[in-house]
This record gives C-alpha cells, sequence and structure tokens, in this order.
C-alpha cells in the first residue's frame, strides 16, 4: 500500500462520515474533497477541475435549464390541470392517475423537480377527493423515483454513472439505454403501490385547523397590558418579551381590532392584548410581571392569527431554497420579508419553541403568518411551496407549444447521436434564451448549482481513484474474497452496497464512491464492466428505505409520515427491484 492510496483512502473516510452525518452541506464537503486532493497531489493538475467542463456536468446544466423553460411556460402545470379534470370524472382511479402522471414527467425532467410541482398538486387533490394526504403523496413521491432508470436524464445520478464510465474508456450511457429495464421496473412498482402499497400506507388525517395540526394551542396565550405596566410606551423590540421570555407576538388586539403587521417599532399602550406563543414554562412567569395579566380560558382558533392582510400558510422548503441551513433568526423573517414563522414541523418533530435558533432544513413544513403578497413572492422565487394550492400559471399555447418542441428536438437529436447529448441539450437551452421562452436570469435562478458543484467536484476522487491506484487496490482485496462467488451474487452484493450508501448520502456521492470499485473488480474478474455499471445507476435511485430521498423528504411532513413508514412500504419494493435487476441486467449486458 503505498502513500498516496492511504491518503485517498483516508480521505474517502472522511468523505463518508461527512456525507452520512451533513455537519455541512453535500456540496461542502465535495469540494473540500476536490482541494485536498489537488494540494496533496492525489489528481494531477490539469485534471483537479475538469469534472466542471466534462460532458456531465454541461449536460445536466442543459437540462436544468429546459426544465425551467417548460415550468416557466405553464407546460408543467397543465398537467396538473388535465389531472383534475381526468380525476373528477374518475375519482376512484385518483391514485393511478398521480402515479403515472408523475412518472411520465419525471422521465424526462429531474424526478426531484417533478416531486416539487406536483406536491402541492396532490395536496389540492387529496382535499378535493377528502382523502387523506398521505395516501398519495408517498406514491407521488415514490413514482418520481421509479422513472429514475427509465431514461438518462431521468435523475443526476445516471448522469454522474455515465460520466465516471468515461474515466474508464466505456461508452457514456445511451439516452435510452435504461428503458429495458427502468419500464419493467417502473410499471411494476406502479402496480406494486396501486394493489399492494397503499395498504400498507398509514392513513393520517390531516386535522382540519392549521393550530391542530402543529398542536399550537397549548402555546398560546393572551396576555393583556395594564395599568402600570413597565411595557406601555416600548416598542416591540424594546420589551424584551423573546430575549427575556422566549415569547413571540404573533398579533396585537387593540380597541378590538387585530392589528395585521406589527411593526418592530410600534408602541405598546394600556389596553392592548397580545397574543403569544411560547412554552407553557414561559407564559407562567410572565404571572409575576406587575401589569401583565394571563387571560385565562381563551379559545384560539386560525382565525385569531389571520386578519384581513395577514394570513396562515403550510409552506415546505423546495431542495433549492436559499432557506435551508439557515435560522429563522438568522434570516430575519419578520423584518425582511413580512413573515412570521409560528411553528416548524420537521422530522424529529413539530417544533413550537425556539424557533429562532431552529435550522431550517429541506423538507421542513412551516407554519408561517404573513402578508399574502409576500408568501406569494417568495414561493414564485421557489423558496417554499405553498401546501394545498395549486397556482396554475397563465397558459400560453402558443409560447407552451415551442418549448415542448425545442425541448422534445434537443432529446431526438441527442438520442440518435446527431449531436453529443451535452451539445443537443446546451443548444436546446440556448434556443430557449433565444427565443425568449425564458431569460437566462431566470433559468439561472432555478438551476440547483449544488447538484452540480456536489458532481464537478466528485467526479474529481473518481479521478484520483484510478490515477493512485486505490480503486486497483481495493478490488484486489475485494477480488481475494469473491473470487470464486457466482458473478450474479457479486453483483448482488455491489447492488445491496449501494442502496445502503444512499440512504445516509446522496445517491450521487454514493454512485461516485462505488462505481470505481465496481469497475475496477469487473475488468479484474475478465467481467463486464458495463453489467455493473447499469446496475449500480439502478441501485443508486432506489431510495425507498428511508425518508432521505428529496422526493421522500418533501412529502414527510405534510404526510404526517413515520420514519418506519417508509421501511415497511419501501422495504418490499426495493426487493421488488432488485429481482427485476438481477434478472434483466445480465441478460441485456451480458456478464
Amino acid at each position: 500500500m503505498t502513500l498516496p492510496i492511504i491518503l485517498l483512502l483516508i480521505i474517502l473516510i472522511i468523505a463518508l462520515v461527512m456525507f452520512s452525518f451533513e455537519w455541512v452541506p453535500p456540496d461542502v464537503t465535495a469540494l473540500g474533497i476536490m482541494i485536498a486532493l489537488a494540494i496533496l497531489g492525489l489528481v494531477p493538475l490539469d485534471r483537479v477541475f475538469s469534472g466542471f467542463g466534462s460532458d456531465t456536468v454541461m449536460l445536466l446544466l442543459g437540462l436544468l435549464i429546459m426544465t425551467a423553460a417548460l415550468m416557466r411556460n405553464g407546460v408543467v402545470e397543465i398537467v396538473g390541470r388535465k389531472m383534475l379534470q381526468v380525476t373528477s370524472q374518475h375519482p376512484g382511479s385518483l391514485l393511478l392517475i398521480t402515479m403515472l402522471a408523475v412518472a411520465v414527467l419525471s422521465a424526462f425532467i429531474n424526478n426531484t423537480a417533478a416531486a416539487a410541482f406536483f406536491l402541492p398538486v396532490i395536496l389540492g387533490l387529496s382535499q378535493r377527493a377528502k382523502i387523506s394526504p398521505s395516501k398519495l403523496l408517498m406514491p407521488m413521491a415514490f413514482a418520481a423515483i421509479l422513472s429514475s432508470s427509465v431514461t438518462l436524464v431521468s435523475t443526476s445520478t445516471n448522469i454522474v454513472v455515465s460520466g465516471l464510465m468515461v474515466q474508464f474508456d466505456l461508452d457514456p450511457i445511451g439516452m435510452f439505454e435504461l428503458t429495458p429495464v427502468g419500464l419493467p421496473v417502473l410499471i411494476t412498482g406502479i402496480l406494486y403501490m396501486v394493489f399492494i402499497g397503499k395498504r400498507l400506507i398509514p392513513d393520517r388525517a390531516t386535522p382540519q385547523t392549521m393550530t391542530e395540526s402543529f398542536n399550537l394551542r397549548p402555546y398560546l396565550a393572551e396576555l393583556r397590558i395594564t395599568k402600570g405596566s413597565n411595557l406601555i410606551g416600548k416598542t416591540l423590540t424594546q420589551s424584551d418579551l423573546g430575549r427575556n421570555f422566549d415569547l413571540t407576538v404573533l398579533s396585537i388586539i387593540r380597541d378590538g381590532v387585530r392589528q395585521a403587521y406589527l411593526p418592530t417599532d410600534m408602541t405598546l399602550i394600556e389596553g392592548d392584548a397580545l397574543l403569544v406563543e411560547g412554552s407553557s414554562e414561559a407564559i407562567l412567569k410572565m404571572k409575576n410581571v406587575a401589569g401583565i395579566d394571563i387571560q385565562a380560558d381563551v379559545k384560539f382558533s386560525d382565525a385569531d392569527l389571520q386578519g384581513d392582510s395577514l394570513k396562515l400558510a403550510e409552506v415546505v422548503l423546495l431542495p433549492r431554497s436559499p432557506f435551508i441551513g439557515r435560522t429563522v433568526k438568522g434570516l430575519q423573517m419578520r423584518e425582511r420579508y413580512n413573515i412570521q414563522v409560528v411553528a416548524i414541523n420537521q422530522q424529529s418533530g413539530i417544533v413550537n419553541t425556539k424557533i429562532a435558533d431552529t435550522r431550517l432544513q429541506m423538507g421542513d413544513v412551516l407554519l408561517v403568518q404573513g402578508n399574502p403578497k409576500q408568501i406569494e413572492a417568495l414561493q414564485s422565487e421557489n423558496v417554499f411551496n405553498v401546501l394545498g394550492v395549486m397556482d396554475v400559471q397563465k397558459f400560453n399555447p402558443k409560447r407552451a407549444m415551442m418549448v415542448v418542441t425545442i425541448f422534445a428536438v434537443a432529446l431526438i437529436v441527442g438520442a440518435l447521436n446527431i449531436l453529443s447529448l451535452p451539445v443537443a441539450l446546451l443548444a436546446g437551452a440556448l434556443m430557449m434564451f433565444l427565443t425568449r421562452c425564458i431569460t437566462p436570469d431566470e433559468a439561472y435562478r432555478q438551476v440547483d448549482w449544488k447538484v452540480l458543484i456536489l458532481i464537478g467536484s466528485m467526479l474529481a476522487l473518481g479521478v484520483a481513484m484510478q490515477t493512485t491506484g486505490t480503486a486497483q487496490y481495493l478490488s484486489e482485496l475485494l477480488i481475494a474474497v469473491v473470487k470464486n462467488w457466482n458473478p450474479l451474487w457479486l453483483l448482488t452484493g455491489f447492488f445491496v452496497l449501494t442502496v445502503l450508501l444512499t440512504q445516509p448520502m446522496s445517491n450521487q456521492a454514493a454512485a461516485a464512491v462505488v462505481i470505481p470499485v465496481a469497475l475496477q473488480t469487473a475488468i479484474q474478474l475478465g467481467l463486464n464492466p458495463r453489467s455493473f455499471a447499469m446496475m449500480i445507476a439502478i441501485a443508486a435511485s432506489t431510495s425507498y428505505l428511508t425518508p432521505l430521498e428529496p422526493a421522500c423528504l418533501m412529502v414527510y411532513g405534510p404526510g404526517r409520515y413515520r420514519f418506519l413508514d417508509f421501511l415497511k412500504v419501501g422495504g418490499v419494493l426495493t426487493l421488488v427491484i432488485y429481482l427485476i435487476a438481477i434478472f434483466l441486467v445480465p441478460v441485456l449486458w451480458p456478464l
């Protein structure tokens, strides 16, 4: 074992830990790995940044821009309209139609983007059909993931695997090369969910009101300012109710009128009634404050938190939201956006206290109070989705047809190898700009730059695995154990390893770690490395065991799911997908 191999193995172990626990965002971890490889000389300097200019990253960039154009021009939204029409006529087919619509869309655009769009649509449909959202949201997320192996562009993970294959002098994955496996996986997965999976999904009915949904009532109280109170004449900021008592003022009733917007410089007067949120301990502390009366037996509802220009809304944080990783205090949401976060539903449970210091995560469901126009503006900027509201953009048939045509032509040109797929998709993106289907600023706001950084950086790890001989070293260790194994068992082992790694890590990172070792092992055993690459591509998108896949994270809160719900429903689905893959992969790409 040489020093470069030892250093790279140390980096690899650190990377696995960092990706698993996400003390820092995955893209930052990947960038740190790339810089470490460069500093330690484990990657030739002329290849350190080659990933960012690779066909892999360019292909994904073109795809993301065109996906943004599809959504910008109402093409995606029209699918939601058609769903509403069909399901209103055939309510019994709601689950099947939902999964089919999501699956078809996810086959050609990023599955996370498809799930993000359909989330409010499905919630709206569940309300109309009077069906618990939990019965529809998990199948919707699974449908988006099931399409991942239908085409090359269904998920960025396929594009990463394709890029890593090129590093091993293999041909990249064709546009529809995975389809003979992906289509049976999709069909079988949908049938499983329609006939079996739906019976395993718990029926968790959503409470009728938002205060009930977020268990707010125990944390709400009405405080009345009486004569002699030291709060009289002070502004909300000067009152220090937040700093000293950990209370959040949600509204003020003055002369029988509820104050909708509370500027921080608003001065308190005698007789004001303050609706506050906080723990029972914090509220009880106010008993000892002179001039403050806690109003007993006050029953609160959604109406108490709303006004003429103040509304309550449930919103879910999208994957590209700039709010992810920030605290409510750090975002200064009241001061900057006129929005107050009242409660947060995270994987760990509902947060009703110390909200300001809570670090936001993707998929968090926030109960917010604020100006409707401001909430709508933040939704249009893809900061979050307002749940239960299907905001269908004005549909321009002529412009929509142009967008669809450009997208389809780009895919066909790339699939037929008239142009390389990355060139075809970038040319399509250029046409979107030239025809003004989308502006560059609009497109770039939609691009998931974190994924591009993650992929570009992780490709450097693939280079290092080869140039240092680490991939060969690990494969030799593996071969010593598995040299007498049936190749099907070896394929199974890599499938299981990849599935397990995708649970705590991003799918792209898991593929980048496993692919070099798998391909080198196959080459040294005289087996077809393409079979292993395809098996790992399928496995890397088999993310049903936990809600940690982005599409699943987005439905976790709105569906009121528990962690084990995914294991129960997704465990059987994972086994089904493995059986299909282990049968078809060796047939289509002989070992």
